[in-house]
């Protein structure tokens, strides 16, 4: 059932470099199409838990959208896409930046710098019907 996602969910799926601004404030070329990256589902935490942050880790953060998606598929079309989804979670992706330029100036992937425990906080389920345009959003932090 997609409400208890973080519990059954098996991978998390992210885009890399779709902020635009973001990249550039890193130094980071912004690709012509945004690329996609994995993290691990250890690294959800339910909204009120405790994040640990690594001893040595330097910790950036991006309020996110979080899509969850309610039935299997492949191939979707984008106009077909809006079937597949059940709802939405306020989530917080978290990177380890030293971890993550370290990795890059070795050509390595950022899983790493993506995936430690607890890196991915997220909020409770929230239906699709709450939310009547995804695309047009204030995401905020308390």
């Amino acid at each position: 059932m997609a409400s208890s996602f973080a519990q059954t969910g098996r991978k998390i799926v992210a885009i890399g470099r779709n902020y635009a601004k973001h990249a550039k404030e890193l130094g980071n070329a912004v690709p012509d199409k945004p690329f996609f990256f994995l993290k691990p589902t250890s690294s959800f935490v339910l909204s009120g838990g405790n994040v640990e942050i690594p001893k040595g880790v330097i910790v950036h953060h991006e309020v996110e959208l979080g899509v969850v998606i309610g039935k299997r598929g492949r191939d979707i079309s984008a106009t077909n896409a809006d079937e597949y989804v059940a709802g939405y979670a306020l989530g917080i992706d978290m990177t380890a930046r030293n971890v993550q330029d370290a990795a890059k100036k070795k050509a390595l992937p950022w899983t790493t710098a993506k995936g430690f425990d607890t890196f991915t906080p997220i909020s409770d389920f929230i239906p699709k019907s709450s939310i009547a345009d995804p695309s047009n959003l204030q995401l905020w932090l308390k």
